[in-house]
C-alpha cells in the first residue's frame, strides 16, 4: 500500500483505549490486564524508538479534546484496543470518529485490537457494548447512531484479537 503524507506527522502511532478508574468498577482485575498489555507494547515502541501518542494517562477535559485530535491527525497509524468498557467512554468513540475520518481523508492506517472482546460484539453493539449504548442513548441520542456506525466500520478492519497473545 502506498502511503502519501500530506499533513505534518508528529508521532508513528496514536493508541486509544479506555480504562475505568471507578473504584467500584466490577472488572478490575480485566482492567489491570488492560494496562499491563499497554505497559509492554509501550515498552516495545520505546525499544524500538518509535513515536508514539498514549490517551491512557490524559485526564479527559474539554480544554484537551482539541490535543486529542491533533495527536491523532499527526499520527501514521492508530491503534484503537477494544476493551469491554471501550464503549462506555464517550472521549474514545469522539476519537474513534476522528481515527476513521483521518483513515478516509488521509490514509491514515487504523489497527483494531480486540482485547479480550469478541470482535462481532464491538460490531453489532452486544455485551457491555451494548449495555453501554443503552446509557449513551439517554445523554447523547442525536450521536448515537453515527457511533454505532463507527464501531461497525472499525470492527470490520482487519486487526489483531488478545486470542493470539
Amino acid at each position: 500500500m502506498c502511503f502519501q503524507v500530506s499533513h505534518r506527522i508528529k508521532y508513528v502511532v496514536f493508541i486509544c483505549l479506555v480504562f475505568v478508574t471507578s473504584s467500584t468498577c466490577s472488572n478490575h482485575t480485566s482492567q489491570i490486564k488492560v494496562r499491563c498489555f499497554l505497559s509492554h507494547l509501550i515498552e516495545a515502541f520505546s525499544q524500538k524508538q518509535i513515536a508514539f501518542f498514549a490517551d491512557d494517562n490524559i485526564q479527559k477535559r474539554e480544554d484537551l479534546y482539541e490535543a486529542l485530535l491533533g495527536a491523532i491527525e499527526e499520527s501514521l497509524i492508530s491503534l484503537v484496543i477494544f476493551s469491554e468498557n471501550y464503549a462506555s467512554s464517550r472521549w474514545c468513540l469522539l476519537e474513534l470518529e476522528k481515527i476513521l475520518e483521518c483513515r478516509r481523508k488521509n490514509g491514515q492506517i487504523a489497527v483494531p485490537i480486540f482485547y479480550k472482546v469478541d470482535p462481532s460484539d464491538v460490531r453489532h453493539q452486544r455485551r457491555s457494548y451494548g449495555d453501554a449504548f443503552v446509557k449513551h442513548e439517554r445523554n447523547y441520542s442525536f450521536t448515537v447512531q453515527r457511533w454505532r456506525s463507527t464501531l461497525s466500520e472499525s470492527a470490520n478492519l482487519s486487526g489483531f484479537h488478545s486470542s493470539i497473545f
